[in-house]
């Protein structure tokens, strides 16, 4: 049996790659805290609860599955949280990340998707972001991710590891069986915010500045549907188990959304409308980050087919509607 590694596989993404996983012929084996994930999210493959902290719980995860390769999704990413408590993304998002490596290279398992950001390039705005743009992180999330991006080619040249690695901006959508789906508790996310605001689950939404350099004053971003997204780690793994080696790639559409933009299409997607309203800027947030996928696509054969803003918040939208995740 071809067990793979997933932590944070309780998680949002993790949870997505799990089920590709599962139906691909892999056993997804998921690693996660449940500080933020849920055990009834992982419903693919076993899950063993583990923090990246603990080195004594990873090598043991590693004896009694003995995987072929990990998808490292576990991390905290709150930009806001980022700004005010930067040691806990330090700790977490590096130390973890570095146990996890060590323990890999202790069970020769030489191959991880690490799950990047392209936070780690900063505010670029006026252009489409490709894998040669300078790095330039605003917050702690952003330089953690380019730390251990950096970890990662570094125990590359001295132990062989090789690694596929994906920066990417907003994930968006669910499972197009909404048998998981994107559930945090609270949420801050744009898209379920926005829906959760549709459906008279909670107050109007905040749109945080609206003074921005941009067409309509908003943030721009670029939105990849998840189920897109693991697709993409999927081939990320096969292409590693090909032994093509190590490899960063941008996963994006190359066309960005205005918040505003958004809340127009949830309307339209839900037939509800949005109650919102106008607060001041958020710490860290950049105006406009849009990334492009040419090298995946040319190299990996990915496309982000899914990736609409109308199939991102339908789907988002039936998941929601399910009643989500109790435990």
């Amino acid at each position: 049996m071809k067990h793979v590694l997933v932590t944070g596989g309780a998680g949002y993404i993790g949870s997505h790659a799990c089920k590709l996983l599962a139906q691909q012929g892999y056993v997804p084996v998921a690693f996660d805290s449940l500080v933020t994930g849920w055990a009834s999210a992982v419903k693919f493959g076993p899950l063993v609860q583990g923090d990246l902290l603990d080195r004594d719980a990873l090598d043991a995860v590693f004896s009694q599955y003995q995987p072929i390769a990990v998808m490292h999704f576990a991390a905290l990413s709150q930009v806001g949280e980022a700004e005010r408590e930067p040691g806990r993304y330090w700790r977490n998002n590096v130390l973890g990340s570095l146990n996890l490596v060590e323990a890999m290279i202790a069970a020769d398992c030489k191959s991880l998707v690490f799950s990047s950001t392209c936070a780690t390039y900063g505010d670029q705005d006026g252009v489409v972001l490709d894998e040669l743009s300078g790095q330039k992180p605003l917050n702690a999330y952003g330089a953690s991710k380019r730390a251990v991006e950096e970890i990662l080619r570094d125990f590359g040249a001295s132990d062989g590891l090789e690694a596929v690695v994906f920066r990417y901006f907003n994930v968006a959508g669910a499972d197009v069986d909404a048998e998981i789906g994107e559930w945090h508790q609270p949420e801050t996310h744009l898209i379920p915010v926005m829906i959760e605001a549709a459906a008279g689950a909670r107050g109007a939404l905040t749109i945080y500045g609206t003074d921005y350099p941009t067409p309509d004053g908003t943030c721009v971003r670029d939105y990849v549907h998840v189920m897109d997204l693991v697709d993409a780690h999927l081939k990320g793994l096969e292409w590693l188990l090909e032994g093509k080696g190590s490899r960063a790639f941008n996963l994006g559409t190359g066309t960005g959304f205005s918040v505003k933009e958004v809340i127009a299409e949830c309307k339209a997607a839900t037939g509800h409308d949005v109650p919102h309203s106008i607060g001041p800027r958020r710490a860290g947030d950049a105006a406009a980050l849009v990334s492009g996928s040419r090298r995946a696509i040319e190299e990996l054969g990915w496309t982000p087919e899914r990736s609409t803003l109308q199939h991102m918040i339908a789907d988002a939208w039936r998941w929601y509607k399910t009643g989500g995740y109790s435990g």
